[in-house]
């Protein structure tokens, strides 16, 4: 190619300057770039830059008018005498034959760094002008399955030179497709961190883009990005937390979700929760969940957020101070499940531990609120019948005050009516509730069998799991080391023959142990003894004082009157 000064040429020659033609001629330089040998670091510098510059040029709309732009005309002419220095230098670094040395050669390579980094600045301004628009495009194909990784590093060049230079139009279009490749390919990731001047800077920055769909394809991407463990430190390092935050506060409905899950992502890890904190985080978050016209996914994404930052003990009490218990209380009230829910896991993060912020919990009546989650005639989900239970465990199950309102609200009957008839789910929930209210204290056991759980236990005791049976004779143990229990359960006629019927040779230890406990309670009484002793399955327990078992024996010696001494002569000295 022959090269010439533009101020050497005629009219003839300077009607041939026009977007098309220098964008032909980048192309051509980096085709040819590859062939140096020199210094491969600022070679691949100035391909980022030919490449971006190369976009701009290449989807910019209006040669005929534009020509006659005086700004433009100049730009394109100091690209053009740049591009003859570059081939220059391209021809001396494939042959090594540069007889100037290399220091003089590396500062001749920066100063062609220099002045690309000039055009494309221009280009710039002039996009942003007006004078330049986007054109219907000349657009880099994707690649397809299985392209090199070459291929995919020049796609995500020439996105990331729409996004430098474009209009807001042509960026929507390129952040939508780098989002859809970022999904697709995690090495689009890398590669786009690895992008020349910081390509995740570049995408913070959009974030605070005035266009508004501009700053939600931005939100996207960043938040696919940050959906990835091992971009996560990178997007932070690049400031991506107060831009996310300033979206959350001013952005469109949309542009808050995306961020709000990206946000959710970031602080997974604890190391950002105070950079959170200290951009107002924790007040933007709050007020999303306080809105009513915060859609359920952005809700959720907050409160996830707030999860997070709770793991930080100071943070945590600065969330309660800053009126989370209130926010998260009337949140329960939505008409969103999913909103409900987030609440009643939040409450119970915050206030687990907390005996000052359980107890405010249980003054705003939000015990109340769970239990009605628990009506068996509401329409709630099974999942959100077991968040709240498991709340409920959490919350109510250690204090005296929040157990006698529980048992006050009809809790009781609602964990036995999910005992008997839920979905296994919510059975399984109900169960492991009743074991722990067994062991709360007598008051709480004595209720229980008013409300007739004794005979469910009985029932699990012959359940095919053995950690339900070993968790369903601990339970009934609990229940019949209360006297009003035990009159009780001696009185249906069946259960102790069961529980003895129980004690096989081949059961675990631990159910046995806990199956043996509640015999010795039972033996207490005169008519328990004689149901022991008149049950068919007493041999069981007559094996076990042969093998040993220090509560088998236990129990035969209570039995063991003068008038049934005979019946068990020699299974034990006396």
């Amino acid at each position: 190619m022959q090269w010439m000064d533009r101020a050497e040429m005629g009219e003839e020659e300077e009607e041939e300057i026009s977007l098309v033609r220098e964008a032909e001629l980048i192309n051509a330089l980096l085709s040819s770039s590859y062939s140096t040998r020199s210094f491969p670091v600022k070679w691949q510098l100035i391909r980022n830059k030919l490449s971006q510059l190369h976009s701009g040029l290449s989807a910019a709309d209006g040669d005929g008018d534009c020509r006659k732009n005086f700004e433009l005309i100049k730009l394109l002419q100091g690209i053009t005498s740049t591009a003859r220095d570059t081939q220059v230098l391209i021809t001396l670094c494939s042959d090594e034959s540069y007889s100037g040395g290399k220091l003089l050669l590396r500062s001749d390579l920066d100063v062609i760094i220099t002045k690309l980094d000039i055009h494309i600045n221009g280009l710039s301004s002039l996009y942003a002008s007006g004078v330049l628009t986007q054109a219907r495009a000349i657009v880099v194909s994707k690649p397809g399955a299985g392209a090199s990784r070459e291929d995919m590093r020049f796609y995500v060049k020439d996105l990331f030179g729409r996004l430098k230079i474009g209009d807001s139009k042509m960026r929507i279009e390129a952040l939508a497709s780098l989002s859809e490749i970022l999904n697709e390919d995690e090495r689009y990731v890398k590669i786009a961190a690895d992008e020349g001047s910081g390509g995740y800077s570049i995408l913070v920055n959009l974030l605070e883009n005035e266009d508004m769909g501009v700053q939600e394809e931005a939100s996207e991407a960043v938040s696919v990005i940050a959906g990835l463990d091992s971009y996560r430190g990178s997007l932070v390092v690049a400031g991506v937390i107060a831009p996310l935050i300033q979206v959350l506060e001013i952005g469109s409905s949309l542009a808050k979700e995306r961020a709000a899950k990206a946000m959710k992502s970031l602080t997974e890890n604890a190391d950002n929760a105070w950079s959170v904190c200290a951009h107002g985080g924790v007040t933007a978050m709050l007020k999303i969940c306080s809105d009513r016209d915060s859609s359920a996914e952005l809700v959720c994404s907050a409160c996830g957020v707030l999860k997070s930052l709770c793991g930080v003990d100071e943070i945590k009490k600065f969330i309660v101070e800053e009126g989370a218990v209130d926010v998260f209380t009337k949140l329960l009230r939505s008409k969103e499940e999913v909103c409900q829910i987030q609440g009643i896991e939040f409450l119970t993060t915050i206030a687990c531990d907390e005996p000052a912020i359980q107890q405010k919990v249980v003054q705003e009546r939000v015990v109340e609120s769970f239990v009605r989650v628990l009506d068996p005639n509401s329409s709630h989900s099974s999942k959100a019948r077991e968040v709240a239970l498991r709340s409920i465990e959490v919350l109510c199950f250690s204090s005296v005050n929040s157990m006698n309102r529980l048992i006050g609200s009809g809790f009781l009957n609602r964990v036995l009516f999910f005992l008997k008839n839920g979905e296994i789910s919510i059975q399984q929930s109900a169960f492991k509730a009743a074991c722990r209210l067994s062991g709360i204290s007598e008051e709480t056991k004595k209720a229980m069998g008013d409300a007739g759980f004794m005979p469910e236990l009985i029932r699990m005791l012959e359940g095919r799991s053995f950690e339900i049976r070993e968790m369903a004779a601990e339970a009934l143990c609990n229940m019949v080391s209360v006297q009003r229990n035990r009159r009780r359960f001696i009185q249906e006629e069946h259960n102790v023959s069961r529980v003895l019927q129980l004690l096989s040779l081949e059961e675990k230890s631990a159910t046995k142990k806990f199956l043996l406990s509640a015999l010795i309670y039972i033996t207490d009484s005169n008519s328990g003894r004689r149901k022991i002793v008149s049950s068919k399955y007493v041999k069981h327990l007559e094996k076990l004082a042969e093998t040993n078992v220090a509560d088998a024996k236990k129990i035969i010696k209570k039995l063991a009157g003068n008038k049934i001494r005979s019946l068990f002569n020699g299974i034990w000295n006396l």
